[in-house]
């Protein structure tokens, strides 16, 4: 038997993501027609012998409680559990502080994901390399572009042993091009080796102690606090490495980051691409009667789309969004209940939760075209050239033309905006 952790962070670390994470967590933002987080539990739904899928973070429990209610009906032979940290344990304290409730069942491996990523998802495939090496864990890397990799966890790979010979996170000097792309794969005796981790790492603080205390100075309080944190990349994957009992798995397919807001839209054109090539149902087609489709377009069945409009490539249009005549929607998400009014343009943008774009209005952004470009949508507090966003309940008037700008939610825009943060 086999399990799954998804890593889904809390409200306080998606500040990235903002306007988009004013409304619902990163996680449950859609990119591709779905939730971010559906498209890992559908990769993780094929992985042979996977039973439970269990996702830890800091967000209330409600927060997904319906989502996974719903992914219990579609996925019926997987269980869904949600755990909540209370306090901030690291990127692998919570993954330790569960560790009695993941092994229940005494699962063989266990997969563990971030949230934050769009990808192929080869699961089954990094799940063969894994078994077949025999060692404690393997990371999934990514080839990325040598100007950009210190802005990753970078493994040093022997091709030969497939063994990951050396782990440094975000280095400042080029390491590798091999960059870590937060998917993994563990034997159960993860828990010992970070349980060994934990009880070096106690020790060494306790020694730390008694020399302050020599001293005169005491600060128990942070370092009780310290000693309980384990980072994963730090602590664990790097140890890992130097042990030689990491392997490094390299992803065949695609894979990009989404950690700002701006990064939702190429995420999107991955995700619906990739359906495209797999000749998917659950996108649009051109019909006689209905509008332009061109290329991978996903439209909502609630959706309203006059025949006139054009629609495509790359676009999602969700629950009752309203597409007017001559309307022109092209490498964008349009949210829940939005309204697009005759002749209206919206590109390389993403239109909020029940937002309003009038007549002859016109929503750009600047495309990403690259998948190590960097996503940023600000700069030192000054909007740069990027994807184009409207927060919720934003009324963009007739004729007003938007570019390249970030607005916040409940705005009623009646000039023209470039390269603006609209607050």
């Amino acid at each position: 038997m086999n399990k799954a952790v998804i890593l889904v962070g809390g409200p306080s670390r998606a500040t990235r993501f903002r306007p988009l994470s004013m409304h619902l967590p990163q996680p449950l933002f859609p990119v591709g027609g779905k939730p971010i987080i559906w498209h890992q539990i559908k990769a993780l739904s094929v992985v042979k012998d996977l039973r439970e899928i269990i996702l830890i973070g800091f967000f209330e429990d409600f927060v997904f409680r319906s989502f996974l209610d719903k992914c219990q009906e579609e996925f019926p032979e997987i269980t869904f559990k949600y755990l909540r940290e209370y306090s901030q344990l690291g990127t692998a304290g919570g993954f330790f502080h569960f560790r009695d409730q993941i092994l229940r069942g005494n699962p063989k491996n266990i997969f563990m994901l971030y949230t934050d990523i769009c990808c192929s998802f080869p699961l089954n495939d990094l799940l063969a390399q894994h078994e077949r090496h025999g060692r404690l864990g393997t990371i999934m890397v990514t080839k990325v572009q040598r100007s950009s990799a210190r802005l990753y966890g970078c493994v040093v790979v022997d091709y030969e042993t497939k063994l990951a010979a050396h782990y440094v996170e975000k280095p400042e000097t080029y390491v590798s091009d091999m960059a870590s792309t937060g998917v993994f794969v563990f034997h159960q005796d993860i828990f010992r080796f970070m349980a060994q981790i934990m009880d070096r790492r106690a020790s060494e603080f306790e020694h730390q102690r008694a020399n302050e205390r020599a001293y005169g100075r005491n600060d128990d309080a942070d370092d009780a606090n310290d000693v309980n944190r384990l980072r994963l990349e730090q602590d664990v994957l790097r140890q890992m490495a130097a042990d030689k009992k990491l392997s490094a798995f390299l992803c065949p397919g695609f894979w990009r980051q989404i950690k700002s807001a701006a990064s939702a839209v190429p995420a999107n054109a991955l995700y619906l691409q990739k359906a495209l090539k797999e000749n998917s149902s659950f996108l649009a087609s051109s019909k006689p009667d209905g509008p332009e489709i061109v290329g991978a377009v996903y439209i909502h069945p609630s959706a309203q789309v006059h025949p006139t409009a054009r629609l495509g490539p790359n676009v999602s249009i969700h629950a009752r969004a309203v597409i007017g005549p001559g309307v022109r929607v092209n490498d964008s998400i349009v949210l829940d209940n939005v309204h697009i009014k005759d002749n209206a343009a919206v590109l390389h943008s993403i239109a909020g939760w029940d937002s309003r774009i009038g007549s002859w209005g016109r929503v750009e952004g600047s495309p990403v075209t690259s998948s190590d470009d960097i996503d940023e949508v600000t700069h030192a507090g000054v909007k740069v050239n990027s994807i184009c966003i409207l927060g919720e309940d934003v009324h963009v008037k007739d004729e007003v033309f938007i570019r390249n700008s970030i607005v916040l939610p409940h705005k009623d825009l009646a000039s023209n905006k470039h390269n603006e943060v609209i607050m």
